[in-house]
C-alpha cells in the first residue's frame, strides 16, 4: 500500500510531466500546425481513403503520414513517458506493411490497420494543435482534446 507521501510525489511528477507536455506543444505549435495541414491535405487524407476504397496499392502510402505524426508526438513527450499501449498496438499493426499482390484477395485484412493507425495518429496531432491553441495553463476541468492527449501520454 502506498503512503500518503508516495501518492503526493506521484501526483507532483504527473503534474510536472503534464506541464512539460503543454510547454512542448506550445513550443512546437507551428510544426504541429504544418503537419496537421499536411495530413489533412487532399493528397494525404482524402486521397488515402479514396485509394483504400479503390483498392490501390497507394493506400499503403498512408503509413508514411502516420510515421511522421508519431515522430512529432514523440518529440512532444515529456521525459520517460511512453505512449498509450492501445495506440502502440494500433501503430505497430498499421505500419511497416509492404504491398503484395496477394493482399488484394484479403484487402481489408491488410489495409484497414493502415487507415486505423493513420486516423488515430491524425486525431492526436489535431488534439495537440487544438490544445495548444485553447489551453494557456493546466485546466482543472479537462476539455476532451486535452484529456485525450493525457491518456495518449499515460498522464491520466
Amino acid at each position: 500500500m502506498s503512503t500518503l507521501n508516495e501518492i503526493k510525489e506521484r501526483l507532483q511528477v504527473r503534474e510536472s510531466n503534464t506541464q512539460e507536455l503543454l510547454r512542448n506543444i506550445k513550443t512546437n505549435i507551428e510544426e504541429l500546425k504544418k503537419l496537421s495541414n499536411k495530413i489533412n491535405d487532399c493528397w494525404a487524407y482524402e486521397d488515402g481513403v479514396y485509394r483504400f476504397y479503390h483498392q490501390s496499392f497507394k493506400a499503403y502510402d498512408m503509413q508514411s503520414y502516420t510515421i511522421d505524426c508519431v515522430e512529432l508526438l514523440k518529440k512532444l513527450a515529456p521525459k520517460n513517458i511512453i505512449f498509450n499501449s492501445f495506440f502502440e498496438q494500433i501503430f505497430s499493426e498499421g505500419t511497416n506493411i509492404k504491398f503484395k499482390s496477394s493482399h488484394n484477395k484479403q484487402w481489408l485484412k491488410h489495409t484497414r490497420p493502415i487507415l486505423e493507425a493513420f486516423f488515430h495518429a491524425k486525431y492526436f496531432i489535431e488534439m495537440a494543435v487544438k490544445s495548444g491553441n485553447v489551453i494557456s495553463e493546466l485546466p482543472t476541468c479537462l476539455p476532451s482534446c486535452w484529456a485525450g492527449l493525457l491518456y495518449f501520454y499515460n498522464l491520466r
